[in-house]
């Protein structure tokens, strides 16, 4: 059986902290981590360690190679990511970039597991991809290990399923450097447009 971990990360004020599975561009080295950077310099946010879903998911990518966890247990892979810790002040700020309020993205549980010791083979192997549409076959018990629960930034469940047929029902393990080849900073994509349109356009092959 695998064993709970039900502690909670707090402030030495005592304030309650949230534990925030980062699975995209807030991990270290990518392009929304330095939200993460300012929110460890003010005492909001520290890293935990490397963690991955202790249940399989659909990790795949939408417009401009944006990274998109679909909300979707028993499909895809035991997803590897980052946690941190956060502060209440730290953990607005994240759900303001997340677009929780505009049904972009929606902060839901999520269980996890320590992956240390596999996370860089995961990380450097180039063949993160497989196809399953056959998973009858497939496991869908917790993986081994520590349960930790945490929360995570999942793709909204209006666009999730369609996300996850667009994609083959294909899914990755983990976002790395490969998958951000073609990515497009939000910046420098058409203003005209908002995050859902360009979800609607991706979706309807128009993008």
């Amino acid at each position: 059986m695998v064993a709970e971990n039900l502690h909670r990360h707090q402030h030495n004020d005592g304030n309650n902290r949230t534990l925030i599975f980062s699975y995209g561009t807030l991990k270290r080295g990518f392009s929304n981590h330095h939200l993460l950077q300012d929110l460890m310099r003010t005492g909001d946010a520290s890293f935990i360690g490397l963690y991955k879903t202790s249940q399989r998911y659909p990790l795949v990518c939408g417009p401009y190679k944006v990274p998109f966890l679909l909300n979707l247990p028993g499909s895809g892979h035991n997803v590897h990511g980052e946690l941190y810790s956060v502060s209440a002040r730290g953990l607005a700020r994240m759900d303001e970039l997340e677009g929780t309020t505009r049904h972009h993205y929606e902060r839901l549980p999520i269980k996890l597991v320590p992956a240390e010791e596999e996370a860089e083979n995961i990380i450097n192997n180039d063949d993160l991809v497989i196809n399953l549409e056959d998973e009858s076959t497939m496991k869908t018990e917790d993986a081994p290990g520590v349960l930790t629960y945490a929360e995570a930034y999942f793709a909204h469940r209006n666009y999730a399923v369609e996300m996850w047929k667009k994609n083959g029902k294909r899914g990755l393990r983990c976002y790395t450097k490969k998958e951000t080849k073609g990515y497009v900073k939000r910046g420098d994509r058409p203003q005209h447009l908002t995050f859902l349109d360009h979800i609607r356009l991706f979706l309807s092959d128009s993008l």
